[in-house]
């Protein structure tokens, strides 16, 4: 296809990683972020191979590996009685896959640095409120006008997106009832297992975790990042009872929180995340382009989100590169992605209310019957696939092939 103008609203992983991708191949892009200072929004994440796989296309494995940590399974346990019900292990499956934890930050200033790098525009403190057409040219608007004309609009500004909401094919949400507190802690004096996400869950309505998440660059300390799931509903009453009363009762769960608790003075170190289900079907409407959260989201049960946004920017560079016109790549974008896409957002809704519900009888049958039923092959080999985000192939599809991942302790973190 013809060098391109490109307009890419949004610079988080989504919109960095795809402005990579299509200005190496040539076209000519910029970003329109809407903060005057780029940043990322959360705490912690888990990139799985897939993720992995696509910031290796890019060049960014040393780096990215240079800061997280490796993560070796998903262990869960029922607070009161210390029973395992979930023991994910990502070597039950075959090709050496792990995930690897990283800070938002660290995945940010990664991608960031490499856009930079590599001289991609990047305008700031642009609000983007519409999108329409001049001719066969997309135009980005503001509250005062056209900020801007492309062959092709990108929309990697996530769930809320105003350019999603108003587009022909706008996608439903649906807001999910379970949120969670994050934060980043130090971890140093800590007892944490370095190399899990660990969980503690009372049937499915708590759910308390910790996940190593490295560095976020290399002369910086390691961090933790810790959640507690709560009803979004919930939030405010969960405030006025008391800082010190929310920390007595995750004690009371998990007395190793406590060096994390002891760090956190204020409410204000923590961010509430809220989650919402929706799903843009097709993934485009005329010149405009969905990835990431704009074109799908749902339960962060399974960790795919970060994941599922560099498959589509991989997924949408390498339909561009293939197709001969804009119309016919997104149609081939939309084919690329759907059958992966729709699997795993499946599949988060399924899961979610084993761990996020008010439903007693269904915490038991995970405690019970999933946990035994897990332990027996193929099961084991079957859950890594799902939590690796490989059981069905995103790889081929968007033009990628999986990286066999070679352990190398001296491009983790600890270890650089």
């Amino acid at each position: 296809m013809k060098q391109l103008d490109i307009g890419v609203a949004g610079a988080g992983p989504a919109g960095l990683a795809a402005a990579l991708f299509l200005s190496r191949a040539g076209h000519r892009v910029e970003i329109l972020e809407r903060f005057e200072t780029p940043a990322p929004v959360g705490s912690g994440l888990l990139m799985q191979p897939t993720g992995l796989t696509v910031l290796n296309a890019l060049g960014l494995s040393d780096t990215i590996h240079a800061i997280g940590s490796r993560i070796d399974r998903l262990h869960g346990a029922d607070a009161k009685s210390g029973r395992t019900v979930l023991d994910v292990r990502y070597d039950a499956a075959p090709s050496g896959r792990y995930g690897l934890a990283v800070q938002r930050a660290a995945l940010f200033n990664t991608l960031h640095d490499a856009a930079v790098a590599d001289g991609i525009r990047i305008r700031t403190g642009i609000d983007l409120a519409s999108t329409g057409m001049r001719g066969d040219r997309a135009v980005l608007k503001n509250a005062e006008g056209v900020v801007g004309d492309y062959d092709l609009v990108i929309d990697a500004s996530g769930t809320r997106s105003m350019l999603a909401a108003k587009a022909a094919t706008a996608p439903s949400i649906r807001d999910l009832t379970y949120g969670a507190f994050w934060a980043t802690l130090d971890g140093q004096g800590a007892a944490y297992d370095k190399s899990a996400l660990s969980q503690r869950y009372d049937k499915a309505k708590v759910m308390i975790g910790l996940l190593p998440t490295g560095r976020i660059r290399r002369d910086e300390p390691e961090r933790v990042a810790f959640f507690w799931s709560l009803k979004v509903a919930d939030v405010e009453a969960v405030k006025a009872a008391g800082l010190d009363q929310w920390k007595a009762i995750i004690r009371s769960y998990w007395a190793d929180c406590a060096p994390f608790l002891d760090q956190i003075e204020d409410w204000d170190q923590l961010t509430l995340a809220r989650y919402a289900h929706r799903t843009a079907l097709p993934p485009f409407s005329g010149r405009l382009v969905f990835i990431g959260d704009s074109a799908h989201s749902t339960s962060p049960q399974l960790g795919q989100g970060a994941n599922m946004a560099l498959l589509d920017a991989a997924a949408l560079s390498h339909a561009l590169a293939r197709c001969a016109d804009i119309p016919s790549a997104l149609a081939a974008y939309a084919r690329a992605r759907r059958n992966h896409v729709r699997l795993f957002q499946l599949l988060s809704l399924a899961f979610t209310p084993f761990y996020q519900s008010d439903s007693t009888a269904i915490a038991w049958v995970r405690d019970r019957l999933v946990s035994t039923v897990a332990k027996i092959p193929p099961m084991p080999g079957l859950l890594a696939s799902i939590v690796a985000g490989t059981l069905i192939d995103p790889f081929g599809p968007a033009g990628l092939t999986e990286c066999t991942w070679q352990e190398d302790l001296s491009l983790l973190s600890g270890m650089a």
